[in-house]
């Protein structure tokens, strides 16, 4: 048996179900946040997918357990068992200025329409609790974040490294935790480095790339949508 694992999928469903159409041997797949549309719908889906919360997701379908047919979602520091693998999650993205607020006291005004404030649904940040709850983690064969640990160069134009992306809370996660392996999203780019001495994976868009695992020895393939077979 294999495990499969996704990048940000944005509400393209339908680039999943061609891909997981293409792999009867992965029963599951695993995803790293941002998997909502752009109103923060939901579709489902022939094959279960475990994932965690991006910085684009539908928060209350999420909060009142009203997800599509084979969606699961990890909560942030918890351990979830998925396929035999011991999988946690720091979903969300980083901000400073929510940073010490309890989770359960993030902003989620009453939306006009889903994407009307979506801005203002802080429920798309960590915490540094959840954090905390992350680093008491042991045992951990897989840890899913959204953001990337440092250093993750970006913008870099003429040679030049560019900005550091990276968010050091996922780096102390890494430290404490020691997971066999660590992926990650929300920049939309494929990417191998180790941090804190874990593998640690950047995945690209689902629409453009995805990795199938060996859960025994957590080795992967990447593999490619081939735009031939799939518009």
């Amino acid at each position: 048996m294999m495990i499969g694992a996704l990048g940000d999928i944005h509400g393209d469903f339908a680039s999943v179900r061609h891909i997981q159409a293409q792999h009867p041997e992965v029963p599951v797949w695993l995803c790293v946040g941002d998997v909502a549309d752009d109103v923060g719908n939901y579709e489902p889906l022939p094959v279960p997918i475990h994932f965690i919360k991006g910085n684009n997701d539908g928060y209350d379908a999420i909060a009142a357990g009203m997800l599509p047919h084979n969606l699961h979602f990890i909560e942030n520091g918890r351990l979830t068992l998925v396929a035999g693998l011991r999988v946690a999650g720091l979903g969300g993205t980083f901000a400073p200025t929510w940073y010490d607020a309890p989770a359960s006291d993030l902003p989620h005004p009453i939306k006009g329409t889903l994407k009307a404030t979506a801005q203002a649904d802080k429920r798309r940040h960590f915490v540094r609790e959840e954090v905390v709850a992350c680093q008491a983690l042991a045992g951990i064969d897989v840890f899913l974040s959204h953001e990337a640990p440092r250093p993750y160069f970006v913008g870099g134009r003429g040679g030049t490294r560019g900005m550091d992306a990276g968010k050091t809370p996922i780096n102390e996660v890494l430290a404490a935790m020691q997971p066999r392996l660590h992926l990650f999203g929300h920049h939309h780019r494929f990417t191998e480095q180790e941090r804190e001495g874990v593998r640690s994976v950047g995945l690209d868009l689902a629409s453009h790339s995805y990795l199938v695992i060996d859960p025994a020895r957590l080795t992967y393939t990447v593999s490619t949508i081939d735009r031939g077979k799939h518009p």
